[in-house]
C-alpha cells in the first residue's frame, strides 16, 4: 500500500491518513503551536517566578497541563463565543490585571515584602491567563484541523512541551536578567490591548485600521508598566506611613 493511501482509523480520536492534505495540516500545526506559544510561556513564566527555584518546574507543568485541557474543550465553540460583544473586552482587561499584577510581584525594585507564592496560585493565575489569551491559538489549531479530532488533540497536546521548554527558560533568565520582566509585562499588555481593540462591539464602532491596533497595542504595552509603577509607589508609600505610625506607637 503506498504512503498517501494508508489509513489509521483510531476510532473516537479521528483518523491519520498519511496522504499530503493531513501532513501539510499536521505541518501547520507545528508551526502554529511554535509561533503562539511566546505569549503564554510569558505569563507562566512570570507567574512561577515567585515560586521556590524546586517548585517551578511542578507549577509551569500543572499550569499547563491544566490551560491544554481546559483549552481542549473550549476549542469545540470558542469560535461561536468570539461573536459575543464585549467578551474580549473583558479577557483583555483581565489580563492586563494579571500582567500587572505580576509586574508587581516580580520588579526588582519592589522592597516590600510578600508571602511566598503557592503552586495553587500560580497554577489558578496561568490557567486564567492561558485560557484568556489562547483564543487565537485554539481557532488556528481548530482551523489547521480540518475537523479532524486527531490533529485537533495533537496540536493542542503539542502545545504543552513547547510552553513548558519555553517557560522553564524565561522564568531562569528572568532571574538574570529584571529586564524580561519589563519585556514579559509589555508583552501581556499588548495581548490585553489587543483583545480589547478587536471585540466584536469595539470592532463594530471602530472599525480599526491596522495602524490603529498596532498603535493601541503600543499604548496598553507601555500603560502596564507605567500602572505597575505606580502601584509600587503608592504600596512603598503606604507600608512607610505604617510604619512611621508603629515606630511613633
Amino acid at each position: 500500500m503506498c504512503l498517501y493511501e494508508t489509513i489509521l482509523d483510531l476510532g473516537i480520536l479521528g483518523k491519520i491518513t498519511f496522504d499530503l492534505n493531513f501532513l501539510s495540516a499536521l505541518f501547520s500545526i507545528v508551526i502554529i503551536d511554535l509561533i503562539l506559544a511566546g505569549d503564554n510561556a510569558v505569563v507562566i513564566a512570570m507567574a512561577v517566578r515567585s515560586l521556590p527555584a524546586k517548585q517551578r518546574k511542578k507549577g509551569i507543568i500543572f499550569g499547563a497541563g491544566a490551560a491544554v485541557l481546559l483549552r481542549v474543550m473550549a476549542t469545540f465553540f470558542v469560535a461561536q463565543l468570539l461573536q459575543i460583544n464585549y467578551l474580549k473586552i473583558g479577557g483583555g482587561l483581565l489580563i492586563l490585571w494579571i500582567a500587572v499584577k505580576l509586574f508587581v510581584e516580580g520588579a526588582q525594585e519592589n522592597s516590600i515584602k510578600r508571602e511566598a507564592a503557592t503552586i495553587a496560585q500560580a497554577v489558578k493565575l496561568i490557567v486564567i491567563a492561558d485560557i484568556t489569551m489562547s483564543i487565537d491559538n485554539m481557532l488556528a489549531v481548530g482551523g489547521a484541523s480540518h475537523g479532524n479530532f486527531f490533529l485537533l488533540l495533537f496540536g493542542l497536546g503539542l502545545s504543552i512541551p513547547f510552553v513548558v521548554f519555553t517557560s522553564n527558560l524565561l522564568s531562569m533568565l528572568m532571574d538574570k536578567y529584571p529586564i524580561i520582566i519589563y519585556i514579559g509585562a509589555a508583552i501581556l499588555g499588548k495581548v490585553g490591548g489587543e483583545m480589547i481593540i478587536t471585540d466584536a462591539f469595539t470592532a463594530n464602532i471602530l472599525n480599526p485600521g491596522k495602524l490603529f491596533i498596532y498603535s493601541t497595542e503600543a499604548v496598553f504595552a507601555v500603560g502596564v508598566i507605567v500602572v505597575g509603577k505606580l502601584w509600587m509607589k503608592w504600596k512603598i508609600s503606604r507600608a512607610e506611613k505604617a510604619e512611621h505610625v508603629s515606630e511613633t506607637d
